[in-house]
Order: C-alpha cells, then structure tokens, then sequence
C-alpha cells in the first residue's frame, strides 16, 4: 500500500512539473482546442488597435535634420547652421553615438536651435513636432524639409525571460509583442497571464497588469509599450520543480543511500 502512494506522489509531482500549451502560446481564441477545424487562408476575425501616437517628453533625445532641393548657398549656409550635429563626434558608434548627436528636449519641454531660436515640442507626435519645426523654418528657407526621429525611445524587460536588458528602438510603436521579442523572448517557464508593467505617467507610476494568453489583449489600450515601460515577467509555479528538483533529487537519492549503506554497515 505505501508503495502504491509513493508512486502516485511521484505521478502528482510529474504531472505538476508539465507545462500545456495553453500557458503558453500567445494570443489564444479556442485555437489550441480546434485546430483541425480553423479554415486555412482565411481572415476568421479582425480586431480595432487603440493607437496612441507617442508624444515627445523632456529628456527625449530626438534626431532633426534639415534638407531642400535648393542649390544655393544661401540655403547652404543656412542648413549648416540647422545641422550643427550632424557632423559632430560624440566619440561612440551605433545607437550610443546617434544619441551623443541628438537634440536633447529640455525640462520645459523644448529645443533650442540657431536661427530658429527655442521651439516648443514637448506634448507634441513627432509628426506634429516635425510640422512646428518646418513651419518655422520655412520662413527662412520656404522649400525646407524637416525630419524628426526619436533616439533614446527605450524600455526594460526583467523576469523570467531569455536577456533581462534596456532594449532601445527608434520605432516608437512597439507592440508588447514585438518588444519582448525584441528583448529575447520569454521563457518557456514565464507566466505569460500575469505580466506586470510599470509606466511613467509625468511625476508618478502607473502599475498595471496584462494577460499574453488571450487574444482580446490586440484591443487593449495597452497593447503598445510606452517611453520607460519597466515589463515584469513572473515565474510559472512549476518553475522551482522544473528548475531545482531534478538537481535537488540527486543529492536526495545520494544523501537516502548513503545513510542506507551506514544503517546497513552498523547492524
């Protein structure tokens, strides 16, 4: 009888230790439990996103640069005045040095240029701040063309994933997806249903969770990652089973036979 309960404990642990694939696979509909009946080239739904286009915050490092089509040196002089940094050395290579030859937005919310004098761009899209800074150049220069890209856009991914890190992007729309993809990915022990993030809203953090596993979340008005996003990924339960009890056993079993073999020796 105690052997029968001894294997049935072994069988719960076992079974406990599996992970299915429903706390695994992203985005589920009642996909896992109907495969075979899911047409095949075929749009079965469609889901509204709630875009928020980001808007520029102090401290944002943006990218500005100045064209025209215009070959005179007026323009010329003029440009090289605009484009002081994007000839400078900030002694780095890749994103570190793209950033050193950014524009730095100010605690008020603004950026100071030659010429242009302060523009505000704080609140703004990039789309808009890109219309604010042409609309006032172009009083200088009227076929001037303005382009604005964000640096320093960044979030951080820490938890039960494959590289904790700061991951920075220069695409401000990001999806959760792409950015834990981004990241890494998950592990196959991360509970996907009970992600945390932390966001800054202005002077306070704003803590919420989400849930990977359903595929109503495409339609969540946190479906995009935000400047500063800290995404926290906790452990499934099985984790200390899967992760020390296969180490652990050995030491067990070794620790069980050798007090056995004293037991054994002593009689």
């Amino acid at each position: 009888m105690t052997r029968i309960w001894l294997i049935l404990g072994v069988l719960v642990l076992l079974l406990g230790a599996c992970v299915p694939n429903r706390k695994i696979v992203y985005l589920q509909k009642d996909d896992l439990k109907h495969r075979d009946e899911i047409p095949k080239d075929t749009i079965l739904r469609s889901h509204t996103l709630k875009i928020r286009e980001y808007r520029i915050q102090p401290l944002d490092i943006l990218s500005i640069n100045f064209e025209t089509l215009s070959k005179e040196n007026d323009a010329f002089d003029f440009l090289s005045k605009l484009n002081v940094n994007a000839g400078s050395s900030g002694g780095g290579s890749g994103s570190s040095g793209a950033m050193m030859n950014g524009i730095l937005v100010d605690t008020k919310g603004e950026i100071d240029y030659p010429v242009l004098g302060r523009v505000k761009v704080g609140g703004l899209t990039l789309f808009q701040a890109k219309d604010s800074i042409q609309k006032k150049a172009s009083q200088f220069l009227p076929d001037v063309v303005v382009r604005v890209r964000m640096l320093n856009f960044r979030y951080t991914v820490l938890g039960e994933v494959n590289s904790e890190q700061t991951v920075l992007s220069t695409n401000t729309r990001l999806t959760m997806m792409e950015a834990i993809g981004l990241a890494g990915g998950l592990s196959e022990l991360a509970d996907r249903s009970h992600v945390k993030v932390l966001r800054q809203s202005g002077d306070s953090t704003k803590v919420f969770y989400v849930n990977l596993l359903k595929e109503e979340y495409v339609e969540s008005p946190y479906y995009f990652v935000q400047q500063n996003d800290v995404i926290i990924v906790p452990p499934l339960r099985q984790r200390p089973f899967r992760r020390y009890f296969t180490n652990n056993l050995g030491i067990i079993t070794t620790t069980i036979s050798f007090i056995v073999l004293i037991v054994t020796l002593s009689r």
